[in-house]
């Protein structure tokens, strides 16, 4: 026997059990009816909520009509809409994710991204708003067939709006990326250790120089940081101590990290710094991945060496992936986070790779960049909203 499909619309002033009332209703049609989808949305003490359902040609849309109006559903300004709903395969093609967040997020602002929508010819099912504050954030669940040409407008309404925004393959998959690999220096830590080793040194200038060099892509990385630590030569190993007591973590980032702790995502860093500085900070954070750099120490000095493999561009992305076997999961559910040149191989091989605070030339190789200084914005990415971050459960 074939069967109809039909969208039930209830709306209006919310009250309790009108939900027990709808799904009561469809039940009174037996096997005749069969629940597809269901949707909720209550803002402000004003309900809408959807289902769709399948009927049973002989049964029709009266006969629907007719068992939710036996439950009373209406009234009180509530409402009860019953219609066929739009056939598959007018609503052809695949779901992204859309995610987008600024400081502020304005009509204007949401005029440009849904008009880009509109003129990439698709459709937006549905819109969440994760976070009012420190950063509004939207997200939105968007179906159309022509992802690349979706994608170019969405980046080009972004530019010109000023906003941060990430577009990704809808899917279980998102919420299922256990690792999170972030870079240190500038993107962790708001410091860069390097230099604050110079200023100790007395060589702040020379190591600020090729720093900058390095993070631009104008020297290799290797080269730098050979350059870099040997104009540290002499200095004594208790600077080390005298650094750390230095770190500034980003804004965020404490935060950042027990909410991926507590919701059962793995943390790891890896940097193109020093294991020495980082090891103990990482272990007052509950971070027990960390690939970085060695310091040689002879006689209580600093030799202007290293040992040990360079974790340098090359060597972020093998830690990346290193680190996924470990831990016991695809690449496709791992996300990096980083803000230097020495950052892309490792934001290219994950999952979802995202600049932060980063350099044009980092952007162009990110599936999405955050302009925010708050590190804990990446968790929006991840589809989780200010009211899972804020949760004080373990």
């Amino acid at each position: 026997m074939s069967v109809d499909t039909y969208l039930v619309t209830v709306s209006g002033p919310d009250r309790i059990g009108v939900g027990a009332e709808l799904f009561a209703g469809l039940f009174d049609l037996g096997d005749t009816a069969r629940l597809i989808d269901v949707a909720q949305i209550t803002i402000r003490g004003t309900l809408v909520l959807c289902a769709e359902v399948t009927l049973e040609s002989d049964v029709g849309e009266q006969e629907l009509s007719r068992a939710l109006a036996a439950r009373r559903i209406e009234g009180e300004g509530m409402s009860v809409r019953v219609e066929r709903a739009i056939p598959a395969e007018a609503m052809a093609g695949r779901r992204l994710l859309v995610t987008l967040l600024a400081p502020t997020l304005q009509a204007g602002t949401l005029a440009g991204v849904f008009g880009a929508i509109s003129a990439a010819g698709a459709t937006c099912e549905r819109i969440v708003h994760l976070a009012s504050y420190p950063v509004d954030c939207y997200e939105l669940i968007v179906l159309g067939s022509d992802h690349a040409r979706l994608r170019e407008l969405l980046a080009r309404v972004a530019q010109i709006e000023g906003i941060d925004l990430a577009v990704q393959r809808a899917g279980l998959h998102r919420r299922a990326k256990h690792l999170v690999v972030m870079d240190a220096d500038s993107t962790l830590l708001q410091d860069e250790v390097i230099d604050l080793l110079g200023e100790v040194s007395g060589r702040a200038e020379e190591v600020a120089e090729i720093t900058a060099a390095a993070m631009t892509g104008e020297i290799d990385f290797a080269e730098a940081l050979e350059r870099r630590v040997a104009l540290l030569a002499g200095l004594p190993e208790s600077a080390l101590s005298d650094v750390r007591s230095r770190l500034r973590l980003a804004p965020g980032a404490r935060t950042l990290l027990r909410t991926l702790s507590r919701l059962g995502y793995v943390p790891a860093v890896v940097s193109g710094g020093f294991v020495q500085i980082l090891a103990p900070l990482l272990g007052e954070l509950g971070v027990e991945y960390l690939a970085a750099n060695h310091l040689e120490v002879r006689d209580g000095f600093l030799t202007g060496r290293t040992y040990g493999e360079v974790v340098d561009r090359a060597g972020k992305a093998r830690a990346l992936r290193r680190f996924a076997e470990e831990v016991g999961v695809p690449l496709e559910q791992t996300v990096a986070v980083g803000d230097g040149a020495n950052d892309i191989d490792m934001l290219s091989v994950a999952g979802l790779g995202v600049a932060f605070n980063a350099k044009p030339v980092v952007q162009e190789h990110a599936d999405a960049a955050l302009s925010v200084p708050y590190l804990d914005a990446v968790l929006y990415f991840l589809g989780i909203s200010r009211e899972e971050i804020d949760d004080p459960a373990p």
